[in-house]
This record gives structure tokens, C-alpha cells and sequence, in this order.
């Protein structure tokens, strides 16, 4: 008993405070719950983000894949960019240029818009020029979510196909 007196004089004569270690146990809890919460984000953003697959014709599309190589080196000679994009009222917009950026003019556009997840659900749509490089679709898409708007546009005796995504609200 000697012996603890002795220890309390030496501190001040009062008994010394708990050890901040005794909080570590927490500090870990809490590290792990800020771990398990950035990870459920991460889930969550990914199944809500998930595009599905892109197609179901690649066994098709594999044996003539040569083919596909010609026509894909062929469209990127021309140079032609697709941007995608929809309207207030829910239509999917085109803006087509040319290699030096200017719109291209005078296109002959169709597409079939369809959904890449879910249901199938599928609208073939014809686009007319409204402005320079600027195409509406005739229809628009009544639900919301992610479409997969393939089209072949045709100008200048060329034609490009494209897959554009996107994304109506």
C-alpha cells in the first residue's frame, strides 16, 4: 500500500486520469464506419449507374469483323463528329460537322432509339434539319432514363453510322 501512496505524491497526490488510449477502440469504429459508408456510395452509384450491355450481335458481328474494321477506318477519314443531346420537349437532337468543325448541311438522318437496360423498349425516329448541322427527331421519348440512339447519317455521297447515349429527364 506503501508503494501506491508513494506514486501518488510523486503525481500531484491525486490519482492520474485514464489513458488516452482508451479512446482507440472508437477511433477505430469510427475509420471503419467512414470505410463502410464510402463504400456503400460507391455500390450504390454503380448499380444506379450500370448502362447494361451493348449489344447482342457480336457472335454476328465478330465474323465479319473485317468489314467493320474498312467501314470503321473509312468514317474516321471523314472526319464527321455526332454530338447527342434532347430538347425541352424530350427529342433527341443531332449536331453534325464536318472535319474542319463547320456543320454539315443537308444530311439524310434516321435512327432507332432504344433502351439498354430493362424492357426492351425501341422508336425508329427520321431527323429533320433545323438549323446548320442541327437535327430533331420527329418523335420524342417518353420515358425518362438512358437511350441508345443509333443512327446513319448520309451526306456528300457518305454515310457514318453511330451509337450516341443519352440521357432524358
Amino acid at each position: 500500500m506503501r508503494h501506491f501512496d508513494g506514486l501518488r505524491a510523486m503525481h500531484g497526490g491525486t490519482p492520474r486520469h485514464a489513458s488516452r488510449w482508451r479512446l482507440f477502440p472508437w477511433a477505430i469504429a469510427a475509420a471503419m464506419g467512414v470505410v463502410f459508408a464510402v463504400n456503400g456510395g460507391m455500390i450504390y452509384a454503380a448499380l444506379h449507374s450500370f448502362p447494361g450491355s451493348a449489344g447482342s450481335g457480336g457472335f454476328d458481328l465478330s465474323n465479319h469483323y473485317d468489314q467493320v474494321l474498312d467501314q470503321a477506318q473509312q468514317q474516321a477519314a471523314l472526319g464527321w463528329s455526332v454530338q447527342a443531346s434532347t430538347d425541352s420537349d424530350r427529342r433527341p437532337v443531332l449536331r453534325l460537322r464536318d472535319r474542319a468543325g463547320a456543320p454539315l448541311t443537308g444530311a439524310t438522318v434516321h435512327g432507332v432509339a432504344e433502351r439498354p437496360l430493362g424492357p426492351p423498349e425501341m422508336a425508329a425516329m427520321t431527323f429533320r434539319e433545323t438549323a446548320p448541322g442541327r437535327y430533331v427527331a420527329d418523335s420524342s421519348l417518353d420515358r425518362p432514363g438512358q437511350w441508345d440512339v443509333q443512327l446513319t447519317a448520309s451526306a456528300l455521297n457518305h454515310e457514318v453510322a453511330a451509337t450516341r447515349r443519352i440521357m432524358v429527364r
